[in-house]
């Protein structure tokens, strides 16, 4: 990305594809930049020692793609309140399509080498999981979907858990605040209507 690249709209969000790359890209975000801000902060004037030890450094990494589902489910849930917002009577079959787009951005990953096949099938579940909770209830504000997931997230943080514990409100309102920022981007960029008929599945879409 060049320089100017910063300063230039992000494209429109009109179909499937470009609302998978919009989840995947910021529960890559949540997860990335909560672990290594907290890190750094954490760590203080040593966080430059820190992130020199390879250990530590796969410690992250390894915190980084457990989060990652769990950002996931959280992006996923913010699509969801915003499609449903626009589209109320089509609620539980954009639940069931955001939950697919959401899954099929997790399988794009391949297995985590630090993590192995097995726990990284069972984030699948737990991901499947906490997709399916969304239509068990109304939609949310986004300020309100990272409360099941903040003391899960905090537990997966590379620092002690002796420290990190006093820090949970924190981190929680991270968490509430970045959902409500990509809420606002999301907003500003989807076409609703378009990825609404393009996330039905096959036969469903309209004549």
């Amino acid at each position: 990305m060049g320089l100017f690249d910063l300063f230039r709209p992000r494209p429109p969000i009109r179909d499937a594809a470009a609302l998978a790359i919009f989840i995947d890209e910021n529960a890559a975000f949540v997860a990335q930049k909560g672990i290594y801000e907290y890190s750094r902060a954490r760590a203080g004037h040593y966080a430059k020692v820190l992130f020199r030890e390879a250990e530590f450094r796969d410690a992250c990494d390894r915190s980084r793609w457990r989060t990652f589902p769990l950002g996931l489910a959280m992006v996923a849930e913010v699509v969801e309140s915003v499609l449903s917002a626009s589209r109320p009577e089509e609620r539980q079959a954009l639940v069931e399509a955001v939950r697919r787009t959401a899954l099929v951005v997790f399988d794009r990953h391949p297995v985590h080498a630090g993590l192995g096949a097995v726990a990284w099938k069972e984030l699948r579940e737990e991901l499947d999981r906490n997709l399916a909770r969304i239509g068990l209830h109304p939609p949310k504000r986004a300020m309100d979907i990272p409360a099941p997931y903040a003391e899960r997230y905090v537990g997966e943080l590379p620092i002690h858990e002796t420290l990190r514990g006093r820090d949970a409100p924190t981190i929680h309102n991270y968490l509430r605040v970045t959902m409500c920022n990509i809420h606002d981007e999301l907003t500003k960029r989807i076409d609703v209507a378009a990825v609404a008929e393009a996330m039905k599945p096959p036969g469903h879409a309209a004549a």
